[in-house]
């Protein structure tokens, strides 16, 4: 199975400087592990569908109609389609990864099941299926019940009005709680929900038995609440240095008011921040190191520091999202997946708009072996060629990279602009048009770059010699 670490980022609307419903995340996995991006056009079968896994052979039957949703799948399916994130012809979004890890004595009651649904399926079992973020949770949910999970996960759902996040945390037991409108929440691997409240269904969603399941088994240590993260998760020494400080990283950006330390286990999974947040901002957590404090792994700390703690974006990123759903809009232009392939932090998030119904030919491209007409690889060149030289190559990247995000952000306002004078196919057509020049934007301008950047690293080998050229 291909183990899939991450970062996550939800956020709500009153939360947002526009009103946007947010939800991003980094797919962690391998340093050379491309990924596509595609859109599966709607479709309605006249026999029964089933989806049967390539990873561990789960099996489940399929609703006969299906919505027409982006994703982003794996180069290989030999260890399942792992299509990970994406946006349904409704509005609705979801990312889903193996993202927590379980406490053993809850896996002890209530073992994973082998043969049961996992991060590569989740994606396509549900989003074709489901109308709103809470419909998601729930058909999910369901499904966790019904076939049980083959490891413990964290989910992400968003809509226009609203942000779920969904945990399993042993073999058929799960919960959801909805993110505040006017709060948000950044998560590692590690369980994150704290206290249910099993009496608000508004902002809370659970398997129906789970309260008496951890009754039965003796597995609650509080007499006074019910908190999924101390029953369900772990404070380990791999907490300390792997998860922990990449949350109190991210409350540090956005509630810098409040004085935290990065190894503590009662960071809040529900934060508010001190000011409202835009795209960029998800963006920038996404793409983050630890900038500013002594444990950034290209910064000034001691060497100790900087390799303490594993980082928000690092060299195993395989591509980070942030989906952005806005309010009051059209579907087709409501939702925007910005997509960065690659390392974030080296990388640049191009908006691809829910409407489209194609995507380049550069995101159907690429395999585990460098390939210069793919995007990932694209991407991925030029985070090598900045790392063999980082201080050198930083300042070209960031000044494009910088630059890049302006001239994208414009390109999306130019679409909303004209956008809102169409419908229907007429719509699709265009956004799709947008969203493709953007993406040749992004590709053009890294591969200029990559050029730069291998130009200059010509003069930065290690048997150089610099000798006054008048001898």
């Amino acid at each position: 199975m291909n183990y899939s670490a991450c970062t996550s980022i939800l956020i709500g609307a009153r939360a947002s400087i526009d009103g946007s419903v947010m939800i991003g995340r980094n797919e962690d996995a391998k340093a050379a592990w491309p990924k596509h991006f595609v859109v599966h056009a709607a479709k309605t079968a006249t026999t029964p569908q089933s989806y049967v896994s390539p990873d561990n052979g789960f099996t489940m039957p399929l609703p006969l109609t299906a919505a027409k949703y982006t994703a982003t799948p794996e180069w290989t399916t030999k260890y399942g389609l792992f299509e990970e994130a994406g946006i349904n012809e409704y509005g609705v979004a979801m990312s889903a990864t193996e993202s927590t890890y379980s406490n053993k004595r809850v896996l002890g009651a209530d073992p994973l099941v082998k043969d049961g649904i996992g991060e590569e399926a989740m994606v396509t079992v549900v989003l074709p299926y489901i109308h709103t973020a809470r419909e998601g949770v729930q058909r999910l949910g369901k499904i966790v019940e019904v076939y049980g999970t083959s490891e413990s996960n964290g989910i992400l759902f968003a809509d226009q009005h609203e942000a779920w996040y969904l945990e399993t945390g042993a073999g058929h037991y799960w919960v959801a709680q909805r993110i505040p409108d006017n709060a948000y929440a950044v998560v590692a691997n590690q369980m994150a929900i704290q206290t249910i409240d099993f009496n608000d269904p508004a902002n809370f969603l659970f398997a129906p038995n789970l309260k008496a399941f951890v009754t039965d088994n003796h597995l609650n240590p509080h007499t006074d609440r019910f908190s999924w993260r101390d029953i369900f998760g772990t404070q380990d020494q791999s907490d300390l240095y792997y998860n922990t400080p990449r949350v109190w990283y991210g409350q540090r950006c956005f509630t810098p008011h409040v004085t935290a330390q990065p190894q503590s286990f009662d960071l809040p999974f529900i934060q508010y921040a001190d000011r409202q947040l835009d795209v960029n901002d998800a963006q920038d957590y996404l793409s983050s190191h630890y900038q500013g404090t002594p444990y950034d792994p290209v910064g000034d700390g001691s060497l100790d520091d900087k390799k303490r703690f594993r980082p928000v974006s690092l060299a195993k990123t395989q591509e980070s999202h942030v989906i952005q759903l806005r309010p009051d809009r059209d579907p087709a232009v409501s939702g925007i997946l910005w997509l960065a392939m690659g390392v974030a932090a080296q990388s640049v998030y191009v908006p691809f708009y829910a409407g489209i119904t194609s995507t380049p030919e550069a995101y159907h491209q690429g395999a585990a072996t460098y390939d210069r007409d793919s995007a990932y690889w694209t991407y991925k060149l030029v985070s090598v060629l900045t790392d063999a030289h980082y201080h050198d190559a930083w300042p070209i990247t960031s000044d494009v990279r910088d630059q890049l995000r302006v001239d994208l952000a414009h390109l999306v306002r130019e679409t909303d602009r004209v956008a809102q004078t169409l419908s229907g196919t007429e719509l699709n057509d265009y956004v799709t048009k947008r969203s493709n020049q953007a993406a040749a934007l992004g590709l053009r301008q890294y591969q200029e770059l990559a050029a730069k950047l291998i130009t200059q690293a010509t003069d930065l080998g290690p048997l150089n010699y610099h000798q006054d050229l008048n001898l």
